[in-house]
């Protein structure tokens, strides 16, 4: 039986009201281009990940976030020339917390040393919390252990990798920008399986909420099978891509950064501003962008 013609419709006064919008907590990216186009840096406590080629500019955006972020830190005045004018609500993390598991801190610092001038290596240096997992890493494998200087073996944990930097994270991850150098390590290490991996980057991601901060991942594109490349991206909040590319008129190759996939950032963004970024590195402004292109 059909229902009567009045029951169809709803009375305007009966529509709720329409909520007041929430403010979103945002932390800067350190890139004042990319902040000024995702207003003011990304949502605060986000996962992302960067994913790209080999010398494609992961590592060079993660040292210009982390020193302009210990810069602001130690130099309040100096934000807007740091950080630009989009930034002037966003939350700063007090810290760098940086995990790493096949390099160094010595060997992380020196790159930063011959790449960027010494304002942006000492606050790095003295802002970032580092804990190397080198030892374990290597523990089986064909690599001495002068070289990742643990002399006894017998002190190293008994429990796994993930669960050890689980139980760091808990302790150092609040109000920081943290660092994972690298998910290709961990994917390609037969101390890890690849599906625990993804396990604990979703629960990662649960977690990064509640730590006021960002969180990025490192991957180097290429190397895993691509289906778990996807599972590792389809576990963050989102995904900032690093490729190379040649112009089809010269030999030229340039660097360029584009977001892939972002919850809750790409679609507030304008369609001319879904771009692809040329890159460029500069001794006294870490990583910055030289122009935009749109992508088709």
């Amino acid at each position: 039986m059909a229902l009567p013609r009045e029951s169809i419709y709803l009375s305007v006064d009966a529509l709720p009201e329409p909520l007041e919008p929430t403010r979103v907590r945002k932390v800067p990216t350190g890139i004042a281009d990319l902040d000024s186009i995702v207003n003011g840096g990304f949502p605060s406590g986000s996962t992302i990940l960067l994913w790209g080629d080999i010398g494609a500019g992961m590592q060079e955006y993660i040292y210009t976030a982390g020193s302009k972020v210990a810069l602001v830190n130690e130099r309040p005045e100096s934000r807007r020339y740091y950080l630009g004018d989009h930034c002037d609500d966003s939350d700063l993390p007090s810290q760098v917390c940086y995990v790493t598991f096949s390099r160094s801190k010595e060997i992380i610092l020196q790159e930063l040393a011959t790449s960027f001038n010494g304002d942006y290596y000492r606050a790095f240096r003295d802002r970032t919390v580092f804990k190397d997992f080198s030892s374990m890493y290597f523990r089986h494998s064909v690599v001495p252990a002068s070289w990742t200087h643990e002399d006894d073996l017998f002190d190293l944990p008994s429990s796994g990798l993930l669960e050890e930097l689980v139980t760091f994270l808990d302790e150092n991850a609040r109000d920081s920008i943290v660092v994972i150098d690298s998910l290709t390590d961990l994917a390609i290490s037969d101390l890890v399986e690849v599906r625990d991996l993804v396990t604990t980057i979703k629960g990662m991601q649960r977690a990064a909420k509640q730590w006021n901060g960002l969180v990025y991942l490192m991957l180097t594109r290429g190397i895993l099978e691509h289906r778990h490349e996807q599972l590792l991206m389809d576990s963050t909040d989102g995904c900032l891509v690093f490729e190379w590319r040649t112009s089809s008129r010269s030999s030229t190759r340039q660097r360029y950064m584009y977001l892939e996939k972002f919850t809750g950032v790409l679609p507030h963004l304008p369609r001319d501003k879904i771009a692809r970024f040329p890159t460029m590195v500069s001794a006294n402004h870490g990583l910055v962008v030289v122009y935009m292109e749109r992508i088709s």
